[in-house]
């Protein structure tokens, strides 16, 4: 009887764990739901390219005085892999890429329902590299959402993907791969150490590139280029992964991944609210689609093998190995 309450007990613990994953998971989901709208700012007098790298310098050194306030310890070497995989995934790659496929003319809208497939490549990122194993009702409510953004691109494209949509689905591939890496990493040690231990890192490429482009391409710092500008340093390179990794470490890279479906619905708000965007009914439709796919994929079961190991304190979380 005693095993029977002892097991009772533990899961409700996990539940409650992993619902405070998912609560952790939405706001960062709330932050990144402005980014595409931020950006389409900031490239009102910015270059792509620097938008890109340059978002990632500047969140550098609030991440640089956020270590030194608490003198982390550096990384170790075994996981100089994994921050590696964050930095191309997050710090360059999808900044870079997402950046570029709205110079290339797709809206902030079209880009919002693409970035819908997000979810979707990193359950599959997850169950590679993290011991998840979704179960087919998962997978299922899954391929539906994937089907409906894509069907989307190819009606907007006239049948076939276009330049902008090539580069969006290449931003998706290093986001998922960098969320992954991120979630793993936290299993040992808060999330926003790990962004910031990550973009610590990557400020020998960041920082001088950064330089460069201001000498080079001329940048006119517009009220909406700052306010944009702004907004992609602190908050979507930076402050937005606090409650991302935490969200994913602790509800599961799959499940939590998901709630990421609800992005294409906020940022077509803030899109039309800010942008002045028109929402047709296509694009409505769509994003609301993959929003239905959000409670069916949050009703179906992912296991994870093994359980994530998460220390009781945080000195305890910095002495534990990740995985």
């Amino acid at each position: 009887m005693k095993d029977h309450d002892s097991a009772t007990v533990s899961t409700s613990i996990a539940d409650t764990g992993a619902l405070r994953g998912l609560g952790l998971a939405a706001i960062g989901v709330l932050v990144f739901s402005f980014t595409i709208p931020g950006t389409v700012f900031a490239l009102d007098g910015l270059d792509p390219y620097l938008i890109g790298v340059g978002r990632s310098a500047a969140a550098t050194v609030l991440a640089a005085v956020a270590l030194l306030l608490v003198r982390a310890r550096p990384p170790r070497r075994e996981q100089l892999a994994s921050y590696a995989v964050v930095a191309i995934g997050v710090i360059f790659g999808f900044p870079m890429l997402s950046t570029l496929a709205l110079d290339h003319g797709a809206s902030s809208a079209h880009s919002a329902v693409v970035v819908g497939l997000l979810p979707a490549v990193t359950a599959v990122f997850g169950v590679v590299r993290a011991g998840e194993r979704p179960s087919r009702a998962f997978w299922l409510a899954g391929a539906a959402g994937a089907s409906c953004v894509t069907g989307f691109a190819l009606v907007r494209g006239a049948g076939r993907l276009t330049a902008a949509d090539l580069l969006l689905f290449g931003a998706l591939v290093a986001a998922a791969a960098g969320y992954t890496e991120g979630a793993r990493l936290t299993r040992g040690m808060p999330g926003w150490r790990v962004i910031s231990w990550a973009l610590v890192l990557a400020a020998p490429v960041t920082v001088p590139v950064t330089a460069g482009l201001l000498a080079t391409t001329d940048p006119h710092w517009t009220g909406r280029a700052v306010l944009g500008f702004g907004y992609v340093s602190a908050l979507s390179a930076y402050i937005g992964f606090f409650a991302w990794y935490e969200g994913l470490a602790r509800a599961g890279i799959a499940r939590a991944s998901q709630v990421q479906l609800a992005q294409p619905l906020m940022t077509l708000v803030w899109s039309g609210l800010f942008l002045s965007e028109r929402i047709d009914g296509t694009t409505a439709l769509a994003a609301v689609a993959v929003l239905v796919c959000v409670a069916l994929t949050q009703r179906a079961r992912v296991h994870r093998t093994p359980p994530p190991a998460r220390p009781v304190n945080r000195v305890a979380r910095e002495r534990t190995p990740s995985p």
